[in-house]
């Protein structure tokens, strides 16, 4: 439920964000006749949000076991591509987010009605995409559906409400931490994500690396509640292969690194120069 609720606060508060950027834009140039346009553009992006996750889901129940493992393992691979990669891409835009947004959605204003909801659309649905794709393979990760849905429902209303307040300005958020602690909790999620995914195509035979690097089986239960966090947050499991292992730490330490190693410290400011004695 933890890494769930991680998953839909953040990846919901980015989305929420973006709206309110949006939103905020459209009431201060006075243009408010444009807001349900820009809403429908919003519940649209939402809309193919759901139905990827639902295809996803539609298509996992009716695949054989052996298709299954293989279509898990192969989801969950593209779903850590994409993660890592919508990860970095935030970091080198979050400075000129706003900025860019409010360009777009000048020119679409221009551009009549349908523009404007293309660009909310465009704006909020790879959010959309990526929140349904990390859930669902978190959900395949940590086999327990019914937290993982109540966990990731959590994390989406606390960030809707959350983007409410600070587009209100009842909530002062440092948007730069909080997106850097948790950026890092999702590499670390999707490095989980990444050990189980491998381990699925392991299991329908498409990698022939089966050597176990530990088995503690006899004495580790998953289902305690120790259990069930390493396995939500580090994607932990009482056997591991020599693979899954050695493709976890491959991931986390050089990403995490190149992750904290972007973020850009404000620049020192300028020294006055020393004005010459007599000038």
């Amino acid at each position: 439920m933890f890494s769930s609720l991680l998953i839909g606060l953040r990846e919901g508060l980015e989305a929420a964000l973006v709206v309110g950027i949006l939103v905020a834009f459209l009431v201060r140039t006075e243009r408010t006749d444009r807001l349900r346009v820009l809403w429908i553009g919003v519940a649209a992006a939402i809309g193919v949000s759901l139905g990827v996750g639902a295809l996803l889901e539609f298509t996992a129940a009716n695949l054989s076991d052996a298709a299954l493992e293989a279509f898990v393992g192969v989801t969950s691979l593209l779903t850590v591509a994409f993660v890592t990669t919508m990860v970095f891409w935030l970091q080198r835009t979050a400075r000129h987010l706003k900025s860019d947004l409010e360009g777009h959605l000048r020119t679409a204003l221009a551009a009549g009605p349908v523009a404007i909801l293309v660009t909310a659309f465009v704006a909020v649905v790879r959010e959309g995409i990526e929140t349904a794709l990390f859930l669902w393979s978190n959900v395949q990760t940590n086999g327990d559906s019914v937290s993982a849905l109540v966990g990731g429902l959590i994390g989406i209303a606390l960030a809707v409400v959350l983007g409410w307040a600070i587009y209100r300005g009842s909530v002062n958020l440092d948007l730069a931490k909080f997106f850097t602690v948790t950026g890092v909790l999702l590499i670390v999620i999707a490095a989980g994500v990444l050990t189980y995914g491998l381990h699925e195509l392991a299991e329908a035979g498409w990698i022939a690396e089966t050597a176990v690097a530990f088995d503690i089986s006899s004495w580790y239960d998953e289902d305690s509640w120790y259990g069930a966090l390493l396995k939500g947050i580090f994607g932990f499991r009482s056997e591991m292969l020599v693979l899954e292992v050695a493709a976890w730490f491959a991931y986390v330490v050089p990403v995490t690194w190149l992750f904290l190693r972007g973020i850009r410290k404000p620049a020192p400011a300028p020294k006055t120069p020393a004005v010459p004695v007599g000038a």
